[in-house]
């Protein structure tokens, strides 16, 4: 797979971090960064300003989960196939994908940054039902386009250009 390198450098990660974020182990414990990041920040109503410390703890964390595991002896279960898919979607430019995946995974993008809306609002006004709703929502698409990455990791692995 060609790998675009202006991607590569903007997500910080080189082919041995793509190789250590296929771990299924750095998937699953990525998943619960949002809804850690809204409680994170919720917390300025106990802790105040001390919420910067566990904000701070899960954005330190973000930049260091797809580099905490080891490259997964295998990859061929749902979640290495994600992270495989996520790399042919970040290189569409320069290795086209087919247009059906592009257009579900931009859709799915949209839906879920759609999400943060009610998410971002219930942060601000201490609404718990928007942000736990913004939260659910927008970590559901990401798990559907997830789906979609491994589908479209699939489908590029037998193609003449994966």
């Amino acid at each position: 797979m060609r790998i675009d390198k202006a991607i590569e450098s903007s997500m910080m990660m080189d082919d041995a971090t793509w190789a250590r974020h296929a771990n299924p182990w750095s998937f699953w414990t990525r998943v619960p960064i949002l809804v850690l990041f809204t409680l994170a920040v919720w917390s300025r109503v106990w802790i105040g300003w001390w919420c910067l410390v566990p904000i701070g703890l899960v954005i330190v964390w973000t930049l260091v989960n797809p580099r905490a595991f080891p490259p997964p002896a295998r990859t061929d279960n749902w979640t290495s196939q994600v992270v495989l898919g996520e790399r042919y979607w970040l290189a569409r430019k320069a290795t086209p994908i087919p247009a059906q995946h592009a257009k579900a995974a931009m859709i799915l993008s949209v839906l879920s940054g759609i999400s943060i809306i009610p998410l971002a609002y219930g942060l601000w006004v201490l609404d718990p039902w928007a942000a736990f709703a913004g939260a659910m929502l927008s970590s559901v698409f990401k798990l559907w386009f997830g789906d979609r990455m491994a589908w479209l990791s699939a489908d590029m692995q037998g193609s003449p250009e994966g």
